[in-house]
Formats: structure tokens, sequence, C-alpha cells
């Protein structure tokens, strides 16, 4: 067994969770992996893997028990989220977020929100969180968007760019700035909104370089009316809301980075013990040696920052917003380094179509732009340490 099989297989998993994991596990191998290429080349939405996650239930890990969930460790859920990204990074962004978008509610919903809102998602509904705009993507304070109350009702205006799963969607988590508040901070406020609301369309889906499977759409609110009731908290609550999003979601992109990342190793493994060039495996090569060797310690630290981050998180740690950001920080990256070596140990096989490699690379390029780019996720890390 290679090192980093051996101390990957070590990570400690009650008999439980190794129990959901082997099913997540058997369902990617049969179905999600199998279709990956296909979903990749005609940019088909992926419905029958989703009809097999919602078969395992795999909602219903993040979803409360009185909501019609059965909820595990937020380390689970990461592992899964991987495992899935693994065999598809198309399946595993549409699966991460729904947690993206619905964790909120969860974490700030009223009681009356929550029963009324969440059993949709926990039988295997779709998420989204709509945050981006055309004018506002790392500065979520510039976004356009009103809020402007109405009775009971809420009117929205304005557009979001760039939302995953932004076309398949039951519930949006909607951010917004209240009508009359000034302050570009104390205006954002939060909402769910529901599929099928008047004056909501989808204007645009995106043509991407990778992630062709996963819907990205432009939204349009031409004066939607949602229910007041549908409102997180209190108007200007919603910074807060965003930033609590955002801390939750950031590993939860590093856990997708990081099934990108396995996935190119693996391929780098099994290539350079079938490839043989000049009577020697390319394993046998020392460089190719000092390569894997380096990208298998960075991937095994990754999956030990990332179960770091996931235990503050499970032990109730009010605040790891940076260890988030290192956590995606660092995942991202490995993926796009992860997958750029993998293409160049292929050779040329690795820019052909008829290996993985190359939509691995394509697939992992993303994972350093959104849920904030790598640049701001180091200005944030970088300016920890200016003394005041």
């Amino acid at each position: 067994m290679n090192m980093y099989d051996k101390l990957h297989r070590a990570r400690p998993w009650s008999d439980e969770d190794r129990a959901i994991l082997d099913q997540v596990q058997r369902m990617t191998d049969e179905v999600i992996a199998p279709n990956a290429e296909h979903i990749d080349a005609t940019g088909e939405f992926p419905w029958q893997n989703v009809e097999a996650i919602n078969a395992l239930g795999l909602n219903a890990v993040f979803v409360p028990a009185q909501y019609g969930g059965m909820p595990t460790s937020f380390r689970l859920y990461l592992e899964i989220v991987a495992i899935i990204s693994e065999a598809c990074a198309s399946t595993g962004i549409i699966y991460a977020t729904n947690y993206h978008g619905m964790k909120p509610l969860i974490e700030y919903g009223s009681e009356e929100q929550k029963a009324r809102l969440l059993p949709c998602i926990a039988e295997g509904g779709l998420g989204a969180l709509a945050i981006t705009e055309p004018t506002a993507g790392s500065d979520a304070t510039g976004m356009k968007t009103s809020f402007t109350p109405d009775g009971d009702d809420i009117i929205l205006k304005g557009n979001k760019s760039f939302i995953s799963n932004g076309d398949v969607a039951d519930r949006y988590l909607v951010f917004g700035k209240w009508a009359g508040v000034d302050d570009p901070k104390k205006a954002i406020s939060a909402l769910i909104l529901e599929k099928g609301t008047e004056g909501f369309n989808v204007i645009g889906k995106e043509r991407k370089m990778g992630h062709n499977g996963s819907s990205t759409c432009a939204l349009s609110f031409d004066n939607a009316r949602v229910p007041r009731a549908n409102l997180l908290l209190d108007p200007g609550d919603g910074l807060k809301i965003l930033l609590g999003s955002l801390n939750r979601s950031r590993p939860s992109v590093a856990a997708h980075a990081l099934g990108i990342a396995r996935a190119a190793f693996k391929d780098m493994v099994a290539y350079g013990n079938d490839r043989v060039q000049s009577r020697k495996k390319i394993l046998e090569f020392q460089g190719n040696q000092f390569t894997l060797a380096d990208l298998a310690g960075e991937l095994l630290m990754v999956e030990t920052w990332l179960d770091h981050v996931a235990g503050l998180v499970d032990g109730g740690e009010p605040d790891f917003g940076m260890e988030a950001s290192l956590a995606k920080l660092r995942a991202s990256d490995l993926a796009m380094k992860m997958t750029t070596e993998c293409v160049q140990f292929h050779g040329g096989y690795g820019y052909c179509r008829d290996y993985r490699a190359e939509r691995l690379m394509r697939d992992a390029k993303i994972t350093q732009i959104w849920e904030g780019t790598n640049q701001v996720h180091r200005q944030l890390i970088g300016r920890s340490f200016i003394t005041k």
C-alpha cells in the first residue's frame, strides 16, 4: 500500500460514518463516475446523478431531524462532498450548493420558516445561493438588488449572476439591500425566494471552461413579490448572515477542490504504473517519484487541515473564518497544481480527451475563483498579522 492510501485510510471514522461513506462510494462508482464524461461533453444537467444522491437521502445529513433530516457531523458532510466531486466535479458542486444556500436558513431562520421551507430540501429539493451581481463580486457591499417592503410582502428588483443551480433550484437564499438605508453594510438583508415566484426569471446560462453539467445562471427580479415571512432575521441583518454563510461554504468548496485533486492524483499513480517508456514504468523515473511524493504530502496536509476546520465547526467554535479561508485557499491551489501536473504526467495524452486529465484541469480552475478569489483570501489572512 502506498503512503497516501495508508494514511488516508487511517483517518478516524465511526462505524456508522464508514457505512455511510461506503454507500456514497458505491453510488459514485456505479452511477456518477460513469456519467461524468457524457455530462461534461453535452452540458446536460445530471438529473440521474441527483436522483442517485436523493436515493441515499444525502441532503438529510445537514437538515435537522425535526424538519425531515438525519443530521451527521460537518466532517462527514465534507467527506461526502469530496467523494462525489472526485467522481464528477459538476455533481459535487450541485450537491454542495444545496448546503451553501440552505444552511443559513437552518442557522438563522425562525422555527416557522424552517418548518415551512426545509422539508422540501430534506426530501431532495435543490437549493441556491444568490449573492454575486454583474457589478458586485468579491465586494458584496456593492450589490444593487433592492428589497422594498410593501405590506406583508417584499418587492425584489435587480439581477444576480454566476448563480449555481440557478435554473433548477427549489429554494433560493437571496441577498439584497433594504430600501431607504444608505449605509451599504447596514442595508444588506437576506430572504428565501421560492421556485415559481412571479417576476423571478432565469435570463441566461453561462458557457464555461469546466463544470459543464452544473447550471451557472443569471437571474432577474422584476418586481418579484416575496412574503415578508421569508425574510431571515431583521432588515439589515444580511451581512451577518452572509459572512456566516461564507465561513461554512468555504470549507465545503475546499472539500470539492480536494475531490478534484484526489482524482488527479489517483490518475497520475495509475498512469505512472501502466505507461512504459525506455522499458521502464514512468513511475520508476526518479523525477516522477519526486513529483508524486510532494503532491501526496500536500494532499494529506490539506485533508488534515480540513478535518481540523470541521472539528472546530462540530465543536461549536464561533470564530473559524481564517481557518475556513486557509482551507479554501490551500485546497483550491492544490487542485489547480495537481491537475496541471496530471496533464503533464500524461504527456500528449493529457491534452486529449481520451483521459480525464484535461477535464480535471478545466474543472479545477474555478475553485480558485468562487467563494472569494484566492487573492481575497490571501489578503484576509495576511492582514490578520497587522498589529493594532
